[in-house]
């Protein structure tokens, strides 16, 4: 961790830093008047940024706000309309992302830009393998990828095709690569994003090392926390344009969000009213064949929001896939509004009023090439509104998909334009409003805010009070501790594939629940904290 954020660093660590970074120009990358049109869609306006060596400069806005296109624009995928760009004082004029490279620029963006068919090494060195003549070095390039990744400390097969690998080694392997070039100028979009609490610790030291090398880091995250432990600076950005650059340090949470949201932050989470009615959904001793289930009783009733809460893998998901047929049931009872379903389905689940948001919009949630009106009725096509003895009714399908996206706050909404060409915030929207299109009064909502925006958080919680308050029994399942803490009218904690703890609203407390997380009692909970920071 850096000097300023409490956290020691050797006496050698430090004179380096402040050695690398004297000198260093004051300033290593300079964007000035930056515009970028798409048509009559102006995606950057007057954009103003600057990068010093060794600094961890944040970007923050809303989904839709400008910066993938700015972090394009710097990173030479995009050429801007108008505007400069300076690196290191002198001006450039990326052509490609090849050219940016060469003047020391690597990114590593949110949607990762790997050949899944091919092997770590192969991914690492695609394009720029070492080589003699028309030969390939072979062992020279696996040397270079493995003495890179035990450098970086990322622990893979660099033969293992990428197709194999999670969305955790997936983005190791996209760091390697943005590492092997030995940036000057580093962007990490949402780097965080699929990474467990141990892996993102070790994200933040190599960050730390990087920073302590001189390299400038443009860093784009939601989360709020990241910003107050890693940044420096923070450049906001609204509606294509800048905004302010404030100091980390001098900046509260209130201010950052206003700043982002152009409004007054009053309450980030909704005061949801706790009514609760007749059961709907109860698993009894419920076990998957895989065990990552065991042996798990709840239930969730009409009006009210119940939270599963957990470390990364503890199978607090799992548990919300076996419900609604993803996950094959070894034992125990699911009852949907008072019936036994036998042999789970998500066809069948979905007939009896049951709905499943996924935490994975883009493998799982998500058609990407299809269009908005495709994807939000895709669950909805059989409904008799919808379709007739086989022929689909195409004015109905695109009246339903028109007040489904406007109804989810979807912006700008476009219904014959890819659902890959929204930003985060909007994809996660259309996500929920297709898992809603039909009728259901059981929603699960697996990672129901995973990288939003905190503009689009606050809409979507609105929305579950607003589905909660007409009736409906909804779970949440989430790795975002303040998220279920402030949702929840009953939370029950996952360890292990079971249900370690449950407890309502008034005690909710997050010194228990991280009990739960950990197995401990509060004697050695600091203790249990403090190593799973440093493992």
């Amino acid at each position: 961790m850096p000097p300023e954020r409490g956290n020691e660093l050797t006496t050698t660590t430090i004179q380096t830093e402040q050695k690398t970074n004297s000198a260093m120009p004051e300033l290593i990358l300079r964007v000035q008047g930056v515009s970028k049109r798409y048509g009559s869609v102006t995606a950057l306006k007057d954009m103003q940024f600057e990068l010093r060596p060794g600094e961890v400069h944040v970007l923050f806005g809303e989904n839709g706000a400008g910066k993938s296109t700015l972090i394009n624009v710097i990173s030479g995928a995009i050429r801007p309309n108008e505007g400069t760009l300076h690196v290191a004082g002198k001006p450039v004029d990326f052509h490609s992302v090849h050219d940016a490279r060469a003047h020391g620029i690597a990114a590593m963006f949110q949607e990762f830009s790997l050949a899944p068919h091919l092997s770590v090494e192969e991914n690492v060195f695609l394009g720029s393998e070492p080589s003699a003549g028309i030969w390939l070095k072979r062992g020279e390039r696996r040397r270079l990828v493995q003495e890179a990744m035990a450098q970086f400390g990322f622990e893979l097969d660099s033969q293992k095709q990428v197709i194999h690998l999670t969305r955790a080694q997936a983005q190791m392997v996209e760091m390697t690569k943005a590492l092997m070039v030995k940036p000057r100028i580093l962007i990490l979009d949402e780097p965080t994003a699929s990474l467990s609490q141990r892996e993102t610790e070790a994200m933040f030291e190599l960050v730390y090392k990087l920073r302590a090398q001189g390299v400038g880091i443009i860093y784009i995250t939601h989360r709020i926390k990241e910003i107050e432990e890693i940044g420096d600076r923070v450049t906001v950005m609204r509606d294509g344009m800048y905004i302010d650059t404030v100091d980390v340090a001098t900046s509260s949470h209130d201010t950052l969000v206003e700043l982002m949201t152009g409004r007054s932050f009053e309450s980030f989470y909704p005061d949801i009213k706790h009514e609760p009615g007749d059961v709907r959904l109860k698993i009894h001793e419920l076990a998957s064949q895989s065990g990552g289930v065991q042996h798990c009783s709840l239930e969730v009733r009409a009006r009210e929001i119940v939270g599963l809460a957990g470390l990364v893998g503890c199978g607090k998901s799992r548990i919300g896939r076996a419900v609604f047929g993803l996950e094959k049931v070894a034992s125990g009872e699911i009852t949907v509004n008072g019936e036994k379903i036998t042999q789970a389905t998500p066809r069948k689940m979905l007939a009896k009023g049951v709905a499943y948001v996924t935490s994975d919009r883009h493998k799982e949630g998500l058609m990407l090439a299809r269009s908005t009106k495709e994807n939000l009725t895709l669950t909805s096509l059989s409904q008799p509104n919808l379709s007739s003895k086989g022929w689909l009714k195409t004015r109905q399908e695109k009246t339903f998909a028109q007040s489904l996206g406007e109804r989810m706050g979807v912006k700008p909404l476009a219904l014959t334009k890819p659902v890959s060409a929204y930003s985060g915030g909007n994809q996660q929207k259309v996500l929920i409003g297709k898992s809603l299109a039909r009728e259901a009064n059981v929603i699960i909502f697996d990672e129901p805010t995973v990288g939003v925006d905190v503009g689009a958080r606050v809409e979507v919680y609105q929305f579950l009070k607003e589905l909660a308050e007409a009736g409906a029994a909804i779970v949440i399942i989430s790795s975002d501790m303040p998220e279920v803490l402030n949702m929840s009218h009953r939370l029950y904690v996952v360890r292990d594939g079971m249900i370690v703890d449950s407890m309502d609203k008034a005690d909710i407390d997050e010194t228990r629940v991280l009990q739960g997380f950990f197995g401990t009692e509060d004697t050695q909970l600091q203790n249990n904290l403090e190593g799973a920071r440093h493992e």
